[in-house]
């Protein structure tokens, strides 16, 4: 037997093995019942549901922004001198109180030529009053008496009246006017050489030491009232309806504990063009705020009618609501009045419509499902009333 004839033998072996076995598998297959198919059984998904109560809902608007001070100045130099020591060092940080000295500059040069000034005055007069008791014996005795009260320590007083045209003219021929308002002027400006608190408040940039010469128009510091501050925020253009000059802020910090009441004072009539935004300004006070301060804040804004409030997840691309009909779901289009960061306000449900209390998995319209069987005593308001608002 050649090699051929061998292998054609091998191969139709091999298929018959192959044959057999497909049909043994075949015949045992068909010995036993195939399993019993089990009837498919719809999923009922269970549900809470709540009961709408329209109401009168009062709303909050959020805010926040950084504090500024309220009362807050440049302090310049209007003389030139050295700068005199005070009772309180000129410094970052320092408080002054309202009316006391903030800087004082040596201001004995000006204080001698001023006297020089008066003294000149007082001479012009004396060598008047001859004249003026022959000319005028009328208004002799007032400027008698202006002159007998004239110091030059003190502040310089008004001149008397004139009785007439002819000695007013008199007088301004003897250049006494002039002088006069030279003194006044020296005066006013002896006066700048001590500058006064006018506010109470702390230096908040100081950049002058004791003995330092003083230029005119020098920069000299800056001085901040600790005790009235603003809060600057933005509030869209869209919620600027709820909210009026003199709506109630309450207001926190996330860095520090505690929190302030404040108001509204004003609201800027400019939109910014970017953001459509604007900006508002609340006036507060109180310990331990500062300056640049970041805090956040809710204003009690107007009330809106005939509305319910409900979770913000509840909603259905920020329109509707699931209502439940029948075990059924059905999605009600609502009208969206106001919406924030964890609620929205809306209308649109009759009262006593069932909806969800919280958002099924795969919630669709259409659904059928279960309602919870509630547990005795549960009325099903108590909770819901403090986190959903008008629902019952």
């Amino acid at each position: 037997m050649n090699t051929s004839v061998r292998r054609f033998i091998f191969f139709f072996a091999g298929l018959a093995i192959l044959l057999g076995a497909f049909a043994a598998s075949r015949f045992l297959s068909q010995q036993k019942d195939p399993p019993a198919r089990k009837p498919a059984v719809a999923q009922v998904r269970q549900v809470d549901t709540m009961h709408v109560r329209n109401a009168t809902i009062p709303t909050t608007l959020e805010i926040q922004g950084e504090l500024v001070a309220f009362d807050k100045i440049d302090l310049f130099a209007e003389v030139s001198g050295a700068l005199e020591s005070s009772s309180r060092p000129f410094k970052v940080g320092s408080y002054f109180p309202k009316g006391s000295v903030l800087i004082r500059i040596d201001d004995e040069e000006a204080r001698l030529s001023l006297l020089s000034q008066k003294s000149s005055l007082l001479n012009a007069i004396t060598q008047l009053m001859p004249d003026l008791k022959i000319d005028y014996p009328e208004s002799f005795r007032h400027w008698r008496d202006y002159l007998g009260a004239f110091s030059p320590e003190q502040p310089i007083q008004p001149f008397p009246e004139p009785a007439n045209e002819q000695e007013k003219y008199f007088i301004a021929s003897r250049n006494l006017y002039s002088q006069y308002y030279s003194i006044k002027s020296a005066e006013e400006r002896l006066g700048k050489y001590t500058l006064y608190a006018p506010f109470s408040g702390v230096i908040t940039q100081a950049g002058i030491h004791p003995g330092a010469v003083v230029r005119a128009g020098q920069k000299l510091g800056e001085l901040m009232n600790t005790g009235n501050y603003e809060l600057a925020a933005t509030v869209a253009l869209r919620d600027l309806k709820y909210i009026q000059p003199g709506s109630v802020v309450n207001l926190w910090s996330e860095d520090i504990p505690g929190k302030w009441a404040g108001r509204i004072k004003r609201i800027n009539d400019q939109v910014d063009a970017g953001t459509q935004t604007v900006k508002v300004f609340v006036s507060l006070s109180g310990e331990g705020l500062r300056e640049n301060m970041y805090m956040r804040g809710e204003v009690q804004a107007s009330h809106i009618d005939k509305a319910l409030k409900v979770p913000r997840n509840l909603l259905v691309d920020q329109k509707s609501l699931y209502v439940v009909q029948d075990s059924f779901l059905q999605l009600q289009e609502v009208q969206v009045v106001k919406i924030t960061e964890e609620a929205a306000i809306v209308r649109g449900i009759t009262d006593g419509t069932p909806i969800l209390k919280t958002m099924p998995p795969g919630a669709f319209d259409g659904m059928k499902v279960k309602l919870a069987a509630r547990r005795e005593g549960d009325s099903g308001s108590k909770g819901d009333v403090e986190a959903i608002g008008s629902l019952e």
